[in-house]
């Protein structure tokens, strides 16, 4: 199996770059021949105010008749929006107009909110004109600020921060944005004189999504492939340099209650910094990092063999993150993980000395990564050193190269005694292959990854391959991998290598070879309530490097998604696997290993989200091993806009086996309240009651905003143990000021 898998893997990437070389032909982008937009420069001050009093908008030019994008791309926008652009010597300017009925629908005034769920504008940047890299600047009717940088076969984060002005203005049949953004924000050549551009319209008490250009229904709002064209009418200011200092105190008192520990009271200071190297190259430091302001993981209730992947919420390594994160597959096998530094696997920070990264553009198609972390000694845990270096080269137009090292160093003093060799360093490098067309109605991929240890040679190669093909109506998708028993990725992630035997009360790492296919067919109405009818198919099988069986997961889907943003989903599966080592999701007799065959299915609604209170649920029932399933979860959110949010969600499961193999009923319960006072003020509050974790957390922070990327934060922390009810393991109360400064 190992040498088909490695043959079907080596011939897809001899199939892409064939693909390739016949795409180096086409039309570079044809989006661009039709729609231009010229940029001019005006002497005239412009006041960020939404109110375009100003002659020069006058005679700016304009670009309007925006194509419907979702739910589907048939004909023009129902409501009108038109964009205007200028530039000086510090800032290019956007003026937009977006014609409605003088109600508008937020979800909240929070910056960084991103461009869903709220009546919004949206503008897509590509200075370089590549289709690969770019800028996303989003704002809301009520002026909440959202930025990213964008990276193509990447979905945005806002993990990028950068200061940038605007103002809107709402009247009983508009409203007005006005945005200005300063040019040293950017990554541009002066000598470019056509940027990508296209600009986003989020309708959403139409439920409508509507761009500049008309893009195909498979891409996203926001994909650079459907760029139009920005011509400058001369070539745009140097951007300067842009050095930002940032710096931040930090105090707090804290309990330790469930350890024993005495209340202890903390005072720490640090800073980040962020420079320009060059116009499209930025190295960014940290002394001292402080993470104490991020919200608490979301708590899930997890049904698996598998410890859960949870998402990196960190700013400084969510910046750039597919650099250095973009291989292997997202959630499942991720060879750099950024979560594996500065925390520990239960999510307790271990503290970060320094780090510096080095990520941006050298050449049109050359992008580099180089980040250096390192931790301090924390009770038994050792400092530890982190290097990662990642180089992605463009190449066939649209297609990109990539290649990584990785390097983890544990400093353990010699005379210390090595509880596991292995710990000492851990290496990983590989190579990856994304190809796509021109269009964006096909991409693969093709990879091999090799780790190093001390002491372990063979089988430690992980290598993947597959592609996908998308039409306005079909998609489809296959991907296969071969994971070697001895892949180890102490920097990163991969969630079946390690299996749990309940019995013995360890784990053992196993490789596995995998298949996974899908396919979704998509039906758009014309006319009538329904947006879209989607049918998915999907198959995923796992096999043991002996080529038996180890599991496969057969699922169909059926959703319809209403014009009045509901939608209603149908659901089942069918399941057969050989389980290696005894299992156990009761405090009874763990599972015996063995074939298990079982099948499940459900149904899901979603009301109208634009509506003050909405709710959802989901119901899902059958077999599971050798016992039977019932999984019943739901929520419910009343909104004042812009200001209150309430919600509430709720999953309760019940795990029936037979006889000794006992049964179980857990509770997941996590309600939040959200309070906007301002797009500067902001209090939140989240609790979370989960009877798996045995932990009831409270989280409650007030962020405020005092001036432009600056904050006072204040956040409480409070955990108690479900059983027994409510005793408390730990409390903390901390502050947290930074101040952006602009050198």
């Amino acid at each position: 199996m190992y040498l088909i898998i490695r043959t079907l893997i080596t011939t897809a990437a001899c199939v892409l770059i064939s693909f390739g070389l016949k795409a180096q032909t086409q039309d570079a982008n044809p989006f661009q021949k039709e729609y231009q937009l010229h940029i001019n420069r005006t002497s005239e001050p412009i006041v960020i105010d939404g109110e375009f009093n100003e002659a020069a908008w006058g005679k700016a030019d304009n670009a309007g008749d925006f194509w419907r994008k979702f739910p589907n791309n048939n004909g023009k926008a129902a409501r009108k929006t038109e964009v205007k652009v200028l530039f000086d010597d510090n800032f290019i300017y956007f003026a937009f107009t977006a014609y409605d009925s003088g109600h508008v629908v937020i979800q909240s005034l929070k910056r960084d909110i991103g461009h869903d769920g709220n009546d919004g504008v949206a503008i897509v940047l590509d200075p370089q004109n590549q289709r690969l890299n770019g800028f996303f600047f989003v704002l809301n009717a009520f002026n909440a600020q959202s930025e990213d940088q964008l990276h193509y076969g990447t979905e945005p984060t806002y993990s990028w921060d950068n200061k940038w002005l605007s103002a809107t203005k709402r009247y009983s049949d508009r409203w007005t944005a006005e945005i200005a953004i300063p040019f040293k924000t950017l990554r541009y050549s002066s000598n470019n004189l056509v940027w990508g551009i296209n600009f986003v319209r989020i309708d959403q008490k139409s439920f409508e999504y509507s761009t500049w250009t008309h893009l195909p229904v498979f891409l996203h709002s926001y994909d650079l492939t459907g760029d139009g064209a920005m011509l400058w009418s001369e070539p745009p200011p140097k951007p300067g340099k842009n050095i930002v200092l940032i710096p931040y105190t930090t105090g707090g008192i804290s309990q330790d209650k469930e350890n024993s520990l005495p209340t202890k009271g903390t005072f720490n200071a640090g800073f980040d910094a962020k420079m320009a190297v060059t116009s499209s190259l930025n190295l960014d430091l940290t002394l001292n990092p402080d993470f104490s302001q991020v919200e608490v993981d979301q708590q899930v209730t997890n049904l698996t063999r598998y410890d859960i992947f949870l998402p990196e919420k960190r700013s400084f390594f969510l910046e750039n993150g597919d650099l250095f994160g973009g291989y292997g597959i997202p959630g499942l096998i991720s060879p750099f993980y950024s979560r594996s530094i500065g925390l520990d696997k239960n999510g307790n920070r271990i503290p970060i000395l320094a780090g510096a990264r080095l990520s941006g553009d050298i050449t049109k198609t050359t992008r580099i990564g180089i980040m250096n972390m390192q931790t301090a000694s924390k009770g038994s845990y050792y400092g530890e050193n982190f290097t990662a270096v990642s180089i992605h080269q463009q190449v066939l137009k649209r297609s990109v190269v990539k290649g990584y090292f990785l390097n983890r160093e544990n400093f353990e003093p010699l005379s210390a005694k090595i509880a596991d060799p292995l710990s000492k360093w851990g290496r990983n490098a590989g190579l990856e292959f994304d190809f796509n067309n021109q269009s964006g109605s096909l991409k693969g991929w093709a990879s091999a990854h090799q780790s190093f240890k001390p002491g372990v040679h063979g089988d430690d190669k992980y290598m993947e391959g597959g592609g996908t093909y998308s039409n306005p109506h079909f998609n489809a998708t296959i991907d296969l991998l071969h994971m070697g028993t001895n892949y180890y990725t102490d920097m990163g992630y991969v969630q079946r290598i390690s299996n749990y035997d309940a019995q013995r009360d360890t784990s053992i790492r196993v490789g596995f070879q995998q298949a996974y296919t899908d396919f979704t067919y998509k039906i758009l109405p014309k006319k009538g309530k329904v947006g879209q009818y989607n049918i998915e198919a999907s198959n995923f099988t796992v096999f043991n490097l002996d080529n038996t069986l180890n599991e496969t997961d057969n699922s169909l889907n059926f959703t319809v998604l209403f014009n009045n943003t509901s939608f209603f989903t149908l659901f089942g599966s069918t399941d057969e696997l050989n389980l290696l080592y005894p299992t156990s999701f009761t405090s009874g007799v763990p599972l015996p290993k063995g074939h298990y065959s079982y099948a499940q299915g459900g149904l899901g609604f979603n009301t109208d989200v634009r509506k003050p209170f909405s709710f959802n649920v989901r119901l899902n029932a059958g077999g599971f091993y050798n016992g039977n399933l019932q999984s019943y979860s739901g929520g419910v959110i009343w909104r004042s806009q812009p200001h209150v949010n309430l919600s509430i969600q709720a999953e309760y499961d019940k795990l029936q086996f037979p006889g000794a193999y006992g049964s179980t009923e857990l509770f997941l319960i996590s309600p939040k309240v959200e309070i906007n006072f301002s797009t500067k003020v902001f209090w939140t509050t989240f609790l979370q009651y989960n009877t798996q974790q045995n932990n009831y957390n409270i989280n409650s922070r007030f962020q405020y905003r005092y001036r432009p990327m600056s904050d006072l934060f204040l956040v409480y922390t409070d955990n108690y143990f479900t059983t027994p009810f409510l005793q408390n393991k730990n409390r903390a109360i901390v502050f947290k000021l930074n101040y952006w400064l602009n050198m």
